[in-house]
């Protein structure tokens, strides 16, 4: 059993930026990969960002690119998620999410393809 504990929500301003962490207790994330997703009320989770904790490979979705910025490190077993120039559509509960990365790394926005997920932080961005 994997799990997962984000922290570093809070309230943002739009233009401002927010830093996420992810704890994960797997003992090495060399197999795994780690997604961060979103949801917004009354909207569908979806896949913000992804990387490979085998070859350090990155993903994105289009509208957080260039803005976003994800990272490792195995040391301390952590994901990070850098979030600048936030605007108020990047508010939402943030998840993040881990899986074996030869499977993750298939479809890394498809939830189905992640195992354990964390109970999320709420990331507002308002003025």
């Amino acid at each position: 059993q994997v799990q997962l504990v984000e922290s570093g929500g809070g309230l943002g301003q739009p233009g401002g930026s927010l830093r996420l962490s992810c704890a994960v207790s797997a003992s090495a994330l060399d197999n795994y990969a780690i997604g961060w997703f979103r949801q917004a009320p009354g909207k569908e989770r979806e896949g913000v960002s992804c990387i490979s904790g085998s070859d350090g490979s990155t993903y994105y979705r289009d509208s957080v690119k260039g803005r976003f910025t994800i990272s490792i490190d195995k040391y301390e077993n952590t994901v990070y998620l850098q979030m600048n120039s936030l605007k108020p559509e990047d508010t939402a509960v943030y998840y993040c999410a881990t899986g074996y990365s030869a499977i993750v790394t298939k479809r890394w926005d498809h939830k189905p393809q992640y195992d354990y997920w964390g109970q999320g932080t709420q990331v507002t961005v308002s003025s």
